[in-house]
């Protein structure tokens, strides 16, 4: 497709303009992004080498946090760099390869969160079939799956930043690239690719949501018969995954269903789903996760004694 612009660069405002809060911004952000990068890959290494975390549960939970970790990247060092640089630039290229990552690791995390749903629906209401429904094998073709369609969504993202033509100015009012901020730079009328951000982005996360939300008031509706002590191991599990599905897509929801128009809170929630989200999930995960805290305990002797 080629390229409708004469603009090669962007310049990204960032949080903030004042000298001061941005060096807040450097300190502040910096604990936060190696805060994420730390706590989920002690997630990723805890789950593969250890023998009592090998459910398919366990499994998803890698790759979100893998995602998580990636996630963050996309965004993070650049908000990072630039609180601390006078030279706040993105080129063009760079600009639409940020737009990809984000939306694909975001997309990723998405479709991770409906998997772990679907593990435990199974595990709960299906436990007699779940060691048959959910297999390795499937596992493995449902990460592949989710990958792909990852890849998809982000590729569409993509075409459309493509199809808009940018003549000047340049400055975008974010910290990072997306098809939000950068409509309200393009020369021309918009209203036909923002439809498409709704009906791809907005769409994915409300019908996601919807679906989670579904899957789990379901999943609590079973639980009335087992015993007290089922009750407590599902409820502990259950209320995590909703934690970080209300945490995760409520701001994504806020950002990607509404025409495109500027909120002073915008970049706040974004904030709050690109780098918040990454940060607080190692914490839902291993907090309220006893197996899995123990699995660390484990690790971290085997770590000392060698």
């Amino acid at each position: 497709m080629k390229i409708q612009s004469n603009v090669t660069e962007f310049v990204l405002l960032g949080l903030t303009q004042d000298p001061e809060r941005r060096k807040i911004v450097f300190a502040v952000f910096l604990v936060f992004y190696l805060a994420t990068i730390l706590g989920n890959l002690l997630i990723v290494v805890t789950i593969k080498t250890s023998s009592t975390l090998g459910s398919p549960m366990y499994y998803f939970l890698s790759y979100l946090s893998f995602a998580d970790a990636c996630f963050s990247t996309t965004t993070a060092p650049r908000l990072i760099v630039d609180s601390v640089s006078k030279n706040q630039t993105i080129s063009f290229n760079e600009c639409i390869t940020q737009v990809f990552a984000a939306h694909f690791f975001g997309c990723m995390e998405i479709f991770l969160l409906i998997l772990m749903a679907f593990d435990r629906y199974v595990a709960i209401c299906k436990p007699l079939h779940y060691s048959t429904i959910i297999s390795h094998k499937v596992c493995g073709i449902l990460v592949c799956l989710a990958w792909v369609g990852s890849c998809m969504h982000s590729t569409a993202q993509i075409f459309l930043a493509l199809s808009l033509p940018f003549c000047g100015p340049n400055l975008i009012d974010h910290y990072f690239c997306d098809l939000q901020p950068l409509l309200r730079l393009a020369c021309a009328d918009t209203y036909v690719v923002n439809i498409l951000i709704i009906s791809n982005s907005g769409v994915i996360c409300m019908v996601s949501f919807t679906l989670l939300m579904i899957s789990y008031i379901v999943i609590l509706y079973s639980l009335r018969n087992q015993s007290s002590e089922g009750k407590f191991k599902a409820l502990s599990t259950c209320s995590s995954h909703i934690i970080v599905v209300v945490i995760f897509f409520v701001p994504c929801i806020f950002i990607y269903t509404r025409p495109p128009t500027t909120f002073p809170v915008d970049k706040l929630v974004s904030v709050f789903y690109t780098i918040g989200t990454p940060l607080l999930n190692p914490l839902i995960y291993t907090l309220r996760n006893k197996d899995v805290k123990d699995a660390m305990k484990k690790l971290w002797r085997k770590i000392i004694g060698s």
